[in-house]
């Protein structure tokens, strides 16, 4: 018998979430076992695999989570543990079990776009582009699904790639954004990167040499902030670059930048901002705490067959 699809995990792992021995948050390798057991998984079912290696019941139980993260449901306590929200416990107090299918294809089908990790009062500090997705799998080719699928899989690894951001503390921050920074180009290597974030710092946490002899420079700003970045921030790198005599600097946040933050950086010279939205596409991008894999699609060619 094949494993159950990741949409009849989500009733599972949301109603073991709202148990008392998970209520304040638990392992996720405890909420796998209990969402196993709910669906009365047997030996066979839980030795399935995945190509990568990962049982197939844990993978579609971390995406029923996904989901429910998405809905608001739940949350990730800390690396590796979650638990159920005050939006959570609401929901299933209102909802006695078992949930109409109609609502699990609702909770299954829930997708936000990385923009949706910027604050609400923040602005988009680049061009945005809105993907169309079609909920109507059985009308989409097969290229057509996959480019949903890749779509999708890259919205959920910028999710957890913001929580992992916000669970880290800021002198971490400050060494992740310079090794995002190394990786797009600054520095000759990494020893150019320095971080410098403290007591004491002048509102620099980071400095870049561009050349050996270290003549030019970029100074950095690392915010791992939620609430949003306004014009008061920026005016005071602003002066903390003046301070060094500096000419460019890159303030980079987990969170946004109010219209009056960005309408300054434009007024002003050499500073350049990177908000979390944009900063976990880079991640993604150039592979900073992040891995990928290959995946080989068979083609054939027809010019093999040419007499």
């Amino acid at each position: 018998m094949a494993v159950p699809t990741y949409d009849q995990f989500i009733e599972p792992v949301l109603r073991f979430l709202a148990t008392p021995q998970a209520s304040e948050g638990v392992k996720a390798s405890l909420v796998h076992e209990a969402a196993a057991d709910a669906l009365t998984l047997n030996d066979d079912q839980r030795q399935e695999i995945l190509d990568s290696g990962q049982p197939i019941f844990r993978n579609r139980t971390g995406w029923a989570h996904d989901r429910l993260k998405r809905a608001g449901l739940s949350e990730s306590a800390k690396r590796g543990y979650w638990r159920i929200t005050e939006a959570g416990r609401a929901y299933i107090a209102q909802h006695p079990t078992p949930l109409p299918a109609a609502e699990v294809d609702r909770l299954a089908n829930i997708f936000k776009t990385v923009e949706s990790l910027r604050p609400r009062d923040a602005v988009p500090i680049e061009p945005q582009f809105i993907q169309v997705r079609d909920s109507g799998a059985g009308s989409l080719s097969p290229d057509d699904r996959l480019t949903q699928a890749l779509a999708e899989l890259r919205e959920a690894t910028a999710s957890d790639l913001h929580e992992s951001l916000l669970q880290v503390s800021p002198a971490r921050f400050e060494v992740i954004v310079l090794d995002v920074l190394h990786q797009l180009g600054y520095g000759t290597s990494r020893t150019d990167l320095q971080r410098v974030g403290g007591t004491g710092d002048g509102g620099i946490d980071g400095v870049i040499s561009l050349d050996k002899l270290g003549l030019e420079k970029v100074y950095v700003q690392a915010k791992r902030w939620q609430n949003t970045v306004g014009r008061p921030e920026l005016q005071a790198f602003y002066g903390a670059l003046a301070g060094q005599k500096a000419k460019r600097g890159i303030f980079m946040t987990t969170s946004g930048f109010t219209a009056q933050a960005v309408d300054f950086a434009k007024s002003v010279e050499g500073i350049v901002l990177i908000d979390g939205s944009r900063l976990v596409n880079l991640m993604m991008d150039y592979e900073v705490g992040v891995s990928s894999k290959a995946v080989k699609l068979p083609k054939i060619d027809a010019d093999y067959f040419d007499e």
